[in-house]
């Protein structure tokens, strides 16, 4: 249950509009009246002046549209009360001040303020944090990031190969292996391919443990029609060159990819509640972590089941490749 004895001792209430380099601030009274509009850069001087500027506002809560990164770790460690908020719940709380739908950083400090001041009796402030959480969902995060930046790498080596080379594009289907990146490496252009000669070719795909009777007849097939494309040899040498580049790149991207599940599993298996999320139907070793992250270990957190859709998360983990 919220404890409304803590909202009972907010004197003013802040709206924090967080950027990369700044941060735009307003702050009210118990009255909504303005007492601080203000624009801070994201530096170490300006964090000192906000502690000795909040001096003058005893009681002081703030609202952040995120509940972790930079601007939370020195809100926290300027002990005032941090409420996040949910980009939903921000946006509406800004249509509800203003109907035009008009978007400024002044505009959505002010309703993000006006918004715990008027219904923040039932809103949970920010407590100190699992640290173990708190590194675990940094990871999974930026894990995630990862992935979606591989998942461009690969967009962008298929649409080379579909210039100058689609017999690699019709001998694999799945693109995130790092077998189909080896061979493009080894056997970078039909050219190559062909002369290469079936024997090298077998070897390949023993090497990658990729005999399977479903397919293996069909590459060697595959691959004994790459002269049938014709592509111009200035084009072939063009993107030849980016394909070999992007997977240079995957593969390096994929040795930091299995770095960071290697740190992701060691944290998670430190975690008491590693077995309950380990546990759940259709959790594996990558899901189950990454729910662990954005869940967290605070079960007074989700008085009804409903809570867990109003996490304030930027993205949803079952949803995202592993």
């Amino acid at each position: 249950m919220v404890d409304s004895n803590i909202f009972e001792e907010l004197q003013h209430f802040a709206g924090f509009d967080w950027a990369k380099d700044h941060h735009d601030v307003i702050v009210l009274d118990t009255q909504g009246r303005i007492v601080a509009d203000f624009r801070m850069a994201h530096t170490a001087a300006e964090w000192s002046q906000w502690r000795e500027k909040i001096k003058q506002w005893p009681g002081l809560g703030v609202v952040i549209e995120t509940n972790q990164g930079a601007a939370v770790e020195q809100l926290l460690e300027s002990c005032v009360k941090v409420y996040p908020v949910s980009p939903a719940r921000a946006k509406r709380y800004r249509e509800r001040q203003n109907s035009s739908g008009t978007k400024t950083d002044r505009l959505d400090a002010w309703a993000m303020a006006d918004a715990l001041r008027l219904d923040g009796r039932q809103w949970r402030p920010l407590g100190i944090q699992d640290p173990i959480i708190v590194e675990l969902r940094l990871l999974c995060r930026d894990e995630v990031a990862l992935i979606e930046e591989r998942t461009a790498l690969i967009n962008q080596l298929q649409q080379a190969l579909q210039e100058y080379y689609p017999t690699a594009l019709e001998s694999f289907d799945d693109w995130t292996a790092p077998s189909a990146w080896a061979f493009v490496e080894a056997f970078p252009n039909a050219e190559f391919l062909l002369k290469a000669g079936k024997r090298r070719w077998e070897k390949f795909l023993h090497l990658h443990k990729l005999y399977r009777p479903q397919t293996y007849e069909k590459r060697l097939e595959c691959f004994a029609r790459a002269g049938q494309w014709h592509v111009s040899a200035p084009v072939a040498r063009a993107k030849q060159r980016l394909a070999l580049a992007r997977v240079k790149q995957l593969q390096l991207l994929e040795k930091q990819l299995e770095e960071y599940r290697r740190q992701i599993e060691a944290l998670f298996q430190r975690h008491d509640d590693s077995g309950i999320f380990g546990s759940l139907p259709g959790a594996g070793p990558k899901l189950a972590p990454r729910l662990l992250s954005e869940i967290g270990s605070d079960r007074s957190l989700y008085q009804e089941p409903d809570s867990l859709q109003c996490i304030p998360s930027r993205r949803n983990p079952a949803k995202v490749a592993s």
